[in-house]
């Protein structure tokens, strides 16, 4: 199961509003019905309020899924939840878009917070 408790933040640097857009190409998790590996894009979207998150820790955060068996849709909301509780921010987003397996590919996006017009997916 994925470890939350390798995420680390640091205090945001400055006081204006600002929004940080942090992509992950090489996501990897495996696929509870069939055991093979699912390969993905990770998207992550947000306006810090106090915190940030520290990229090295967001890195190994995301390769601790690696090997569990679980749903695009469950790996999404976990990082949503996770990501949320550890920074807390203003609003976020998670978007997880996967490689086409049978000709479908996916696309999951969780929210928190009330995220801005302008920056909301659909």
């Amino acid at each position: 199961m994925a470890d939350a408790a390798l995420l680390e933040v640091f205090p945001t640097p400055v006081d204006s509003p600002f929004v940080i857009e942090h992509i992950a190409d090489e996501f990897t998790s495996v696929c509870p019905k069939t055991g093979h590996p699912d390969f993905g894009s990770i998207i992550l979207r947000y306006q810090p309020a106090a915190t940030c998150v520290e990229l090295k820790s967001l890195k190994l955060y995301y390769q601790s899924y690696r090997n569990d068996g679980i749903f695009y849709e469950a790996v999404t909301n976990s990082i949503r939840d996770d990501l949320a509780t550890s920074m807390q921010p203003a609003w976020m987003q998670i978007i997880t878009e996967w490689r086409g397996r049978g000709g479908i590919s996916s696309r999951i996006i969780a929210t928190h917070g009330d995220v801005p017009e302008q920056w909301r997916c659909g």
